[in-house]
């Protein structure tokens, strides 16, 4: 009988935040070999990170990767077909001259 690769498992991982004018975001960066799938999870273990205004931080941590089910993974595709549509704007207005 073959054995199914675990739900979950720990690898180590980079967080890279930062704080200014030009960026505001937070990237994990996981090992390669790492693939992740629709309905996949990452958790960063420690304390919250802060960074102050105008500043950026690289910090090393360790992260729980939790596999998606099947059901799981089908149901994220669908809610993100749907979801997609509220990124989009639309406009119908008219541009007439009086």
């Amino acid at each position: 009988m073959s054995q199914s690769p675990p739900r979950s498992f720990d690898v180590a991982c980079t967080v890279d935040v930062e704080h200014s004018f030009d960026s505001l975001h937070a990237y994990v960066e996981l090992p390669d070999g790492v693939q992740m799938a629709p309905g996949d999870e990452v958790r960063v273990h420690g304390d919250p990170i802060i960074v102050a205004y105008g500043d950026r931080e690289v910090l090393h941590r360790r992260a729980t990767v939790v596999r998606a089910g099947w059901l799981e993974r089908l149901w994220t595709r669908l809610v993100g077909r749907f979801e997609m549509m509220e990124l989009l704007e639309f406009s119908f207005s008219t541009w007439r001259r009086l």
